[in-house]
């Protein structure tokens, strides 16, 4: 287990660039035009970056990027 000591700056900053990426990511998953071996590799890195996300962000702002079994969360639906 690693750890590191950073500001509420740089927290915000971390939080803000992993969710441009987890939107990037849910938007390309959606386009049908993608192959499935590259949203498979996307829905690895989406893992990866969620998990982060997670650790920087509350609760509330998490169920937003949580993936459902339809496909669909509270950003698509807006």
């Amino acid at each position: 287990m690693l750890g590191f000591v950073i500001t509420d700056k740089e927290k915000q900053e971390i939080e803000y660039i992993v969710k441009r990426e987890l939107d990037e990511i849910l938007f390309d998953l959606n386009d049908e035009r993608i192959d499935h071996i590259v949203k498979r590799a996307m829905e690895e890195r989406y893992k990866v970056l969620f998990n982060l996300f997670k650790r920087v962000a509350p609760a509330k702002e998490c169920m937003i990027y949580m993936r459902t079994k339809r496909g669909l969360n509270e950003r698509d639906q807006m």
